[in-house]
């Protein structure tokens, strides 16, 4: 492998191993609402949620592997392990939103405030499939986990993650107007590359991923850094 397949499968496999141990943990740990560990593990798994559904992202733009059948495996599974989110069902989603970008063709954007927004957004990705996958791993998992742990552990940091990439990586970027002259109708966080990876895998960066979408995400903040020094269209 060349030295960046290498990377993107290692960050891959990083993401999908610290979220396995972090689930594990916060499943056999005993609830303590006291415990600042508690929500430390609720916060740590929620942005491993986000990592997974980035991860897949990447997979739907090749930039994981260019060994496609790795590339596409580990999309599958980080798909998978975000809730039953369906690969194959969001690779076509995300390519329209590239290609049709805060239009009524895009199923990523709505014209409307935040909250209709995040349902309009949610109802473009969440099928009964996955509703009932969801209830039939609960109620298997009840019978070896404390149903306490579930809905805090497994069940609540998957729905914060939803809230995470759709505030960062939707609505910040696409809401409001964009002029013309903006060919992607998207905006940017400004730089700093801590609140950037902790807020959504630098996806606040969003105008250098439409402008790059080849570009993985850890990569991304040096995309900033270049746009930075060309400046931004309104």
């Amino acid at each position: 492998m060349h030295s960046r397949q290498h990377t993107g499968v290692l960050i891959a496999l990083v993401i999908i191993i610290l979220w396995f141990a972090t689930l594990a943990t916060g499943l056999t740990t005993m609830v303590d609402y006291t415990s600042p560990w508690l929500y430390l593990l609720i916060l740590v798994q929620t942005h491993l949620y986000t990592g997974l559904f980035i991860t897949a992202h990447d997979a739907m733009h090749g930039t994981i592997s260019t060994n496609k059948r790795l590339n596409t495996t580990l999309g599958h599974i980080t798909a998978l392990l975000f809730s039953y989110n369906f690969y194959h069902r969001l690779f076509p989603k995300h390519h329209e939103h590239h290609r049709f970008v805060a239009t009524e063709k895009d199923p990523d954007y709505h014209k409307g405030s935040f909250f209709p927004w995040y349902l309009s957004f949610l109802k473009q990705y969440i099928s009964w499939q996955q509703i009932v996958l969801m209830a039939i791993t609960f109620n298997l998992l009840k019978l070896i986990f404390p149903v306490e742990n579930l809905i805090l552990l497994w069940m609540l940091p998957g729905v914060l993650a939803t809230f995470q990439l759709f505030y960062f990586g939707t609505y910040l970027p696409h809401k409001g107007h964009h002029s013309d002259k903006n060919r992607h109708f998207s905006r940017s966080q400004s730089k700093n590359h801590l609140w950037a990876f902790l807020t959504c895998y630098f996806f606040g960066y969003h105008y250098e991923h439409h402008d790059s979408p080849a570009t993985p995400w850890w990569r991304l903040y040096k995309k900033k850094e270049e746009q930075q020094l060309k400046g931004y269209p309104e």
